[in-house]
């Protein structure tokens, strides 16, 4: 075996996200130019309102002593986002590495890993904390059983299309009984009611369920939500120069990349435990 003096420093092996991730094509991305939303936003939810049925009281069945005549109102609500930051650092000995050889590791390490992040900081800090949970008290369904729930939640309090959040570890299942389908050209997922599916390496690393309480061995957590839109701001390299990255105590240098998103959903949160043991 050749000695750690004797190998040949090389390129590092490029990687890529996973294609169907929450900033692949099932979310809307919008790079923000204002950064006062990389605060936070909020806005008058749309859609979640239900349009209901007129019937008209002096026709057919409804004519009857007291029968309602009044039509119903529905008093939209705030909804808000808060801000999510992800970064990735590089350390070093100064005399290993330069300044902008540590601050091309460290965006590269960024542009690689900030899906898996921002999944994880989504899942944690909004989907756990606030989905209705559909598991019946029996305990985890199958996969199929899973989304239908899922699915029938989100059509009775949004009705529009939504997005399926999936643990990566539990794509696989998705499968068994089509319960997605991917359009031969590349597109995304789908299920059959046309929800877009997020599959996302993020979710696996939490797989947590309402109240960020885990997974039981065997099974996974799916939510669904309505539409999903990120905001993402530009990435930011600290120090931007070389001086300020050494520690000259400890003859290190340290440069740290750091990127803010927003991401923001509408009306529904529902989630369900599944089963991932072969049944």
């Amino acid at each position: 075996m050749a000695s750690a003096g004797m190998r040949r420093r090389v390129e590092a092996i490029a990687g890529r996200p996973l294609p169907y991730g929450i900033l692949g094509g099932c979310t809307e991305i919008i790079d923000v130019t204002d950064e006062h939303e990389l605060l936070g936003v909020e806005w008058m939810a749309l859609g979640c309102c239900p349009v209901n049925v007129w019937n008209d009281p002096c026709v057919g069945a409804d004519e009857s002593p007291g029968a309602s005549t009044q039509k119903e109102f529905c008093r939209p609500v705030t909804e808000h986002a808060d801000p999510i930051t992800v970064y990735a650092g590089a350390e070093c000995a100064t005399m290993g590495w330069s300044y902008a050889e540590a601050r091309a590791h460290a965006e590269a390490s960024l542009e690689l890993g900030q899906q898996e992040a921002v999944e994880l900081g989504f899942w944690t800090n909004y989907l756990a904390a606030n989905a209705q949970d559909l598991t019946p008290a029996a305990g985890p369904v199958n996969i199929a059983q899973g989304v239908a729930a899922l699915e029938g939640c989100l059509a009775e309090q949004y009705g529009g299309v939504g997005v399926l959040h999936v643990p990566a570890g539990a794509a696989a299942l998705l499968g068994c009984c089509n319960v997605v389908q991917r359009d031969p050209g590349g597109g995304n997922p789908t299920t059959l009611a046309g929800n877009c599916a997020v599959i996302g390496a993020g979710y696996s690393t939490a797989n947590t369920g309402p109240g960020n309480i885990p997974a039981d061995d065997g099974t996974a957590w799916l939510y669904i939500t309505g539409p999903v839109v990120v905001r993402r701001g530009p990435t930011m390299t600290v120090p931007d120069r070389p001086g300020p990255s050494i520690n000259y105590r400890t003859n290190t240098q340290r440069v740290l990349v750091e990127r803010t998103v927003v991401v923001a959903t509408t009306c529904a949160v529902c989630a369900i435990n599944v089963s991932t043991c072969p049944s």
